[in-house]
């Protein structure tokens, strides 16, 4: 992680620091003028798209931006509120230099945040932030605007076209799915999508009024649309985050599948239709372990990275794999997009599961889930896990108390001031204690208040 950038774009609270006014404009201007750089095209003027998730600060955070990318002589085309990845298909499709989405993608309301994507619809490269971070730092200001900006809303139906045109309308016609919109960027676009194709669409939260988006809906809080499912008596249902890149699934017994599930069943399916390129499929490091090994066990190797569909993306680019993601629902059908996208991979997975005749469910019990927990430490700081005294090697000894039957996983967040601490074992209860001892452990080490 950078200065500004984290795991995924620059993002806070709105109105607070980097997200306010002089700060966004200098960001829009640099980033382009890095680009333009890299691309040949400085000086001349070139084409951005932008959109934005339902948040009421994203007009006014797009004022800000547009000013600044408009600075370095480029044209601005708002596509208003649309789907992250649609703006990752409509850089490509429009021949544009790059495409900018204001979005805090699942966090709450009063969050937002900005994240770009290079000509090629991929997620900046890391090199690539910290030089628009040092060019940040050198600017006092920005020059007047030189470039237009302009709305086009229809431009979003583009990448409907797109989205409809990866499955057979055939396979999926009269299909009863539900769809949590999370109040957020895919309320319009996903009751389209299914809808064109034929299915039967229950669709709940998709009446963003600004304030609600994530708000106990969305791929964070899947329990109302796995309940929906059941009511409706849908063959699946499907929730997406506040930003629509990522997807979280039910099946028609109201069983949460998360993005483990969607990608060792997709990419089992796959490799079955001889659509698995070298048999492979890339998994960040917070997948769990009964998937890792589920996957292994079915002829299938696991690439690890770490957290971030961006670097899923490099790892399947690298090594030209079809399948890969996060367990929070970030999946990338490589044939398909190169970033992260919770209709495309709704659509696909909804797909093979209707291809093999069989309901959801079975997918759903295909392979035992390692006993998990997950604790978020709100930290005011975040120094360098490996500069704190004593505790990684404190960390490692916990985790060879295990037995091998076990890891810890500690980072920091990349988009929020917390540090995530993940346990998995084969025993609840060990898994339970060993959680603790690892936040007493931090918290005793970095003293932070017990």
């Amino acid at each position: 992680m950078g200065k500004y950038f984290g795991t995924d774009g620059v993002r806070a609270v709105a109105g607070q620091f980097p997200l306010v006014d002089d700060f966004i404009q200098k960001l829009g201007y640099a980033a382009l003028r890095q680009l333009q750089a890299r691309s040949g095209k400085s000086g001349l003027l070139t084409q951005v798209i932008v959109a934005q998730d339902s948040r009421a600060s994203g007009p006014a955070i797009l004022a800000a931006l547009e000013k600044g990318i408009r600075a370095s002589g480029a044209n601005v085309i708002s596509v208003g509120i649309a789907p992250t990845p649609a703006v990752a298909y409509l850089v490509k499709k429009t021949n544009s230099l790059c495409g900018v989405v204001i979005s805090a993608s699942h966090n709450p309301a009063e969050f937002n945040g900005i994240k770009f994507f290079t000509n090629q619809g991929t997620k900046l490269p890391e090199e690539l932030e910290n030089s628009i971070e040092q060019e940040i730092d050198t600017l006092s200001s920005v020059p007047a605007p030189r470039g237009t900006f302009s709305q086009n809303e229809d431009l979003i139906h583009e990448y409907e076209k797109f989205l409809m045109s990866t499955v057979e309308p055939a396979v999926l016609k009269g299909t009863k799915v539900v769809l949590d919109c999370a109040n957020g960027a895919s309320y319009k676009v996903a009751a389209r999508v299914f809808a064109g194709l034929g299915m039967q669409a229950t669709i709940t939260a998709a009446k963003p009024n600004g304030t609600n988006i994530n708000q106990n809906v969305g791929a964070l809080h899947t329990q109302f649309m796995q309940d929906l499912t059941v009511k409706e008596k849908a063959f699946m249902g499907f929730s997406f985050d506040g930003d629509a890149d990522r997807v979280i699934a039910a099946d028609e017994k109201g069983r949460q599948l998360d993005g483990d599930n969607i990608i060792a069943s997709s990419a089992l399916c796959m490799k079955e239709c001889g659509l698995l390129n070298s048999n492979k499929a890339v998994l960040t490091i917070m997948a769990n372990l009964g998937c890792i090994n589920y996957l292994k066990e079915n002829g299938i190797e696991v690439a690890l990275t770490t957290v971030g569909d961006k670097y899923v993306s490099e790892a399947l680019e690298k090594e030209n794999l079809s399948i890969g993601g996060e367990t929070s629902g970030h999946i990338i059908f490589r044939q398909f997009s190169n970033t992260g996208d919770g209709l495309l991979s709704a659509l696909q997975f909804l797909q093979f599961v209707k291809r093999s005749g069989k309901p959801a469910s079975y997918f759903a019990d295909q392979w035992k889930r390692y006993p998990s927990k997950q604790k978020a430490l709100a930290v005011g700081q975040k120094p360098p896990l490996e500069t704190i005294p004593g505790f990684l090697p404190g960390v490692q000894q916990l985790e060879k108390s295990m037995a091998g039957k076990g890891r810890i996983v500690v980072r920091y967040s990349g988009t929020e001031p917390k540090l995530r601490i993940l346990v998995e074992g084969e025993n609840a209860s060990l898994v339970d204690r060993v959680l603790n001892e690892v936040e007493t452990l931090y918290k005793q080490k970095t003293g932070v208040a017990l």
